[in-house]
């Protein structure tokens, strides 16, 4: 085979997957040094619907070495957990930690470029401040995953990114090594009142679906053309007949935007779809049929109790809050047994979402408010199942449950002691382990980080500088 020839396979198989071009900003996040540990007679909830009590888990490597009664502890640190509680780490799915940090000031404002109703060029990852305080008090709160999202002034906001919860210079450092990115997309009233406000398309619900369908149609047109560039590649460098210099193919102009959207098409970044009511979200999903996309999850869904058993059909989680409701007309229609009946069908995926600073660190809280509300409601929800609402849903929906969100053997070990029973009030995480590292210790101060913009604070509490 000529050089030629092989420069042109090369430029053919390149050309063959160029719409989604490969992350130029790569995860450099390194797992903290740990040794075995041995967490020893806890009550365990390990996320796959399993109560065990008076049970072990055992850390090796960063792993998930086993979990049962009686485990040898063959020279690992043990951990007594006696009347604890142990669980999977949490998983918020909707976090704009980082993006909209504290302090918050107009500078740490980088949740929305509303600038265009589609900004699917963007990520979320760019704007990602990692001293964002936010961080720390959510890891004291049992949270060791977090997916960050833009914001919601957009039909397509951009992408989302995953993170691990572990202090790090760069965003690179906190990236989910293998998590695939998300697409932000909100239906409803923000797109139509942040746009329309400034008399620009979108002002209607109509205008919100006929922007969605015309960049989804600019999306499939530009899978098209790229996969024409690289078969006519490939055409030359099987050996046809040689061309004018003039009439070599020339590739399609790249383009950011519909570079993602075209990799949301081929299902390489899962969307995430911010929407209220029932009706749009039926909307949203025949328009994903159209298009030949899969909504990974609808994010808020108040009305999603109303089409429980159409979201459990398609395979599609409703990352939802306990009790968020009436603060406009589309979120009039909530209720408080919401989450519950999302979660009754059988192929049911709910989820406890945040969607706040705040809410992200007492997501186990929100989801014992939703436990209780479908109990009254005559549903049986023990504890085992409603501890998937915020570990093993939110990795499944988030496309890492196969390294994370349950407690099973060669997943990662990221793990959370209670003090008791995680959806008491009295609740608190007294230690929390990041691929088997204990990173977070309430009663050990070297285990509790702190950004360089709390650290005033951090010396009050602690008896020095005073304000």
């Amino acid at each position: 085979m000529t050089l030629a020839r092989s420069l042109l396979l090369a430029l053919a198989a390149w050309a063959a997957g160029a719409q989604a071009a490969p992350d130029p900003f790569k995860s450099t996040y390194q797992p903290a040094a740990s040794t075995p540990t041995l967490i020893r007679n806890a009550t365990v909830l390990d996320g796959t619907g399993r109560r065990l009590d008076s049970a072990d888990v055992l850390m090796r490597d960063g792993k998930i070495a086993a979990v049962g009664a009686g485990l040898a502890a063959d020279g690992a640190t043990v951990v007594d957990a006696q009347g604890r509680w142990v669980t999977p780490g949490l998983i918020d799915v909707h976090s704009h930690l980082g993006v909209y940090a504290s302090p918050g000031v107009n500078a740490h404002q980088d949740g929305n470029e509303a600038t265009d109703p589609v900004t699917a060029g963007v990520w979320a990852e760019h704007g990602v401040w990692p001293q964002d305080p936010g961080f720390y008090t959510a890891l004291a709160g049992g949270v060791t995953t977090l997916q960050v999202l833009p914001g919601s002034a957009n039909l397509i906001g951009g992408r989302g990114v995953t993170l691990r919860n572990v202090p790090a210079v760069s965003y690179q450092g906190m990236k989910f090594p293998g998590a695939p990115q998300g697409l932000k997309m909100a239906c409803g009233e923000n797109p139509k009142r942040v746009y329309g406000e400034r008399m620009q398309a979108p002002s209607t619900r109509m205008g919100n679906v006929a922007g969605y369908r015309a960049e989804w149609i600019a999306a499939q047109k530009y899978i098209q053309d790229w996969d024409d560039y690289a078969r006519k590649v490939a055409g030359q460098a099987g050996g046809g007949a040689p061309v004018a210099a003039d009439d070599e193919p020339q590739p399609p102009v790249r383009d950011l935007k519909l570079e993602t959207l075209a990799a949301a098409l081929k299902g390489e970044i899962l969307v995430h779809m911010h929407c209220y009511r029932a009706d749009e979200m039926m909307t949203m999903l025949d328009m994903a049929e159209e298009f030949g996309y899969r909504i990974s999850a609808f994010h808020h869904g108040v009305e999603a109790y109303k089409i429980a058993g159409e979201l459990a059909k398609r395979g599609v989680c409703g990352a939802l809050w306990s009790d968020w409701w009436g603060f406009k007309a589309e979120a009039w229609d909530g209720i408080q047994e919401n989450i519950a009946l999302v979660d009754r069908p059988a192929d049911g995926c709910a989820i406890v979402h945040s969607d706040s600073a705040e809410g992200i660190q007492r997501l186990n809280q929100d989801a014992a408010k939703a436990m209780t509300r479908g109990q009254r409601a005559g549903l049986d929800i023990p504890p085992e199942r409603a501890i998937r609402w915020i570990t093993a849903n939110p990795a499944r929906a988030l496309g890492i449950l196969e390294l994370t969100g349950t407690l099973e053997p060669g997943k990662l070990a990221d793990v959370v002691i209670w003090n008791g029973n995680p959806f008491s009030v009295y609740a608190q995480a007294d230690q929390v382990f990041i691929d088997g590292a204990r990173v977070y210790d309430r009663n050990d101060p070297a285990r509790q980080p702190v950004s360089d913009f709390e650290l005033g604070q951090q010396a009050g509490r602690q008896g020095g500088a005073q304000p």
